[in-house]
């Protein structure tokens, strides 16, 4: 009789892990599935994704999962030794299907290259970077703009990776004041992505965020945090920030093992009023 009884337990445990396990996948399929098939709808990702130092098919699925058009990478190798040689860049885009895929070199480590990358299935007109304001010693940082086109309609589209805390503030604050100038003076409609090393309440990210929509804080679902660390919790580094022109339809972070930060991915549309005035 006893047997019987934690047989029976355990079976009903098992079942109900089971329904818990297939309610999350169903609440994940749901997060990720576009909410609009409008055609001047843009699916942004912004993934720090650590020299894919979990395996580059990690990140790759992480990736085709959440379907973007667009995707900022941060910390990527190209032919460097700890990369076996590879450019990450041109492989995730290979693996991807995805047309245009660039390395963003900030600095030479490991025998190659190392900074950002941009993968888009959208047309990039142009791509451009400047160095960021760092102290001495420092290692370099950079942001680059690369100009898309989204149906028919020049986007800029930011991308940038400060420096690291946790005694930097300041610096942080002014390489965001160094974004933001750039920013101003581009009358386009602007997207700014990346991982800003500091929360949402910084003085680096509420200068941001004080001229661009805030992504997930206008739309989000789900758990905001993108950086999780051991008993301290998951914080959030990482953003999608939208100019006052893009209509914020839904963002989601990603969680998944595929890096030591999560992806943030959000969906953006120009509104065909504005997009009707730009012709």
């Amino acid at each position: 009789m006893h047997r019987w009884l934690c047989r029976t337990f355990l079976a009903v445990i098992l079942s109900q892990l089971c329904a818990c396990s297939a309610y999350k996948s169903e609440l994940r399929t749901a997060a990720i599935r576009r909410g609009t098939t409008q055609t001047n709808s843009l699916r942004v990702m912004t993934f720090n994704v650590r020299s894919c130092s979990e395996g580059i098919d990690r990140v790759a699925e992480a990736i085709q999962e959440a379907s973007p058009d667009v995707v900022a990478l941060q910390e990527v190798d190209n032919g460097t030794r700890r990369a076996g040689g590879l450019d990450q860049a041109r492989e995730l885009g290979r693996r991807l299907g995805l047309p245009y895929a660039v390395h963003i070199p900030a600095t030479q480590m490991h025998g190659g290259d190392y900074g950002m990358a941009l993968l888009s299935r959208v047309p990039v007109v142009s791509l451009d970077q400047r160095p960021l304001p760092v102290d001495r010693g420092m290692e370099p940082r950079v942001v680059a703009r690369a100009v898309l086109l989204v149906d028919g309609v020049e986007v800029s589209l930011y991308k940038a990776h400060l420096s690291p805390m946790p005694q930097r503030s300041e610096l942080r604050r002014e390489q965001a004041a160094f974004v933001a100038r750039l920013m101003a003076a581009d009358e386009r409609p602007k997207i700014l992505v990346g991982d800003l090393n500091d929360v949402a309440t910084s003085p680096a990210v509420r200068l941001l965020t004080s001229r661009l929509q805030d992504a997930w804080a206008k739309a989000g679902t789900g758990d905001a945090g993108t950086y999780p660390l051991p008993l301290l919790g998951t914080f959030r580094y990482d953003y999608v920030l939208a100019s006052t022109e893009f209509e914020v339809q839904r963002s989601f972070v990603l969680q998944g093992d595929a890096s030591d930060h999560y992806p943030v991915i959000a969906d953006l549309a120009l509104p065909v009023e504005w997009l009707a005035t730009s012709d």
